[in-house]
């Protein structure tokens, strides 16, 4: 039998409520998987279908919506968005839903890869396994920013989506720069998997409000205009202990191959499955690949 998807939108200390979306009995050891931007928890339901169900390990499996997005509470301090934060969050959230507040697996995809590793590097007892896709470790990133032209390049968005009023601007136009950005490459068509139901999926998202999203790149402090000149981070210093699994769309025109470069140094225990013909949104393009490299590498 397919797994029901609950929602339910979760209090937690502070004042913070988090929308959700779950499936699978509570009780059940813990998956958690995290968006990015400018994604909400939806695009998710196929895992937490599929990890919730017995033959496939009978997870309690939750996605939650990161603050500031869909039903999720939207601060209005641009400070609210710090990636600790939402760290922060998504650890109150997992003492709700597990009875010794752990996390076997955390799943994590660009912004949510933010918060993911952030979790793992500094709060290693809460979580047993990482698994990022496509979001960069902030050292080698910081890295990146700093010492490769191709990098900054690619990553100018940003800059742009921290200015004030970018959220006016991509409303308009029924969200035509956001579904732009789903694209494999800027002005490419619109790839197989965004189709009319899924385009639905996303304008009841955006149509709540986009500045919660974009404050995630207003309050970072890796973008390029602010770091291309900044000092080396220290791998001591976002060591990431728990064992990790990065899986990579390398057709991903924002995030560059070269931010695998020395992951190593940073994440001891890691292993690196580098996707060919995928782009960023490979969560979305090769679900099935996905999952299958999740449970691999649950497996070892």
């Amino acid at each position: 039998m397919v797994a029901p998807i609950e929602t339910y939108r979760r209090e937690l200390p502070g004042g913070i409520e988090l929308s959700c979306r779950a499936a699978g009995t509570r009780g059940r050891p813990l998956m958690m998987f995290l968006h990015g931007f400018p994604e909400a928890a939806f695009v998710w339901d196929p895992f937490l279908r599929r990890f919730a169900a017995a033959d496939h390990g009978g997870f309690r499996c939750v996605a939650p919506n990161l603050r500031g997005v869909e039903r999720s509470s939207a601060p209005p301090d641009v400070a609210a968005y710090r990636v600790h934060e939402l760290a922060d969050d998504i650890l109150a959230l997992a003492d709700t839903e597990a009875d010794d507040a752990t996390i076997d697996t955390l799943v994590s995809h660009d912004w949510g890869g933010a918060v993911g590793w952030a979790i793992a590097a500094r709060h290693p007892g809460r979580v047993r396994r990482l698994v990022i896709v496509n979001s960069p470790h902030p050292g080698t990133f910081a890295r990146e920013l700093r010492n490769s032209p191709e990098q900054r390049r690619a990553s100018a968005y940003m800059n742009w989506l921290a200015a004030p009023g970018s959220e006016a601007a991509l409303a308009e136009n029924d969200y035509a720069r956001l579904f732009g950005m789903l694209a494999i490459e800027r002005g490419a068509p619109p790839p197989v998997w965004l189709t009319d139901a899924v385009r639905q999926q996303y304008r009841a998202v955006w149509a709540r409000g986009l500045t919660g999203a974009v404050n995630l790149y207003r309050a970072t402090t890796l973008r390029p205009d602010v770091d291309c000149g900044g000092p080396e981070l220290p791998p001591e210093r976002f060591r990431v202990e728990v064992p990790t699994s990065v899986i990579w769309g390398m057709d991903d025109v924002a995030l560059l191959p070269g931010l695998l470069a020395g992951l190593d140094e940073y994440v001891p225990q890691l292993t690196v499955r580098r996707v060919p013909d995928a782009s960023h949104w490979i969560v979305h393009e090769r679900p099935d690949l996905v999952a299958a490299e999740i449970e691999r590498f649950r497996a070892r």
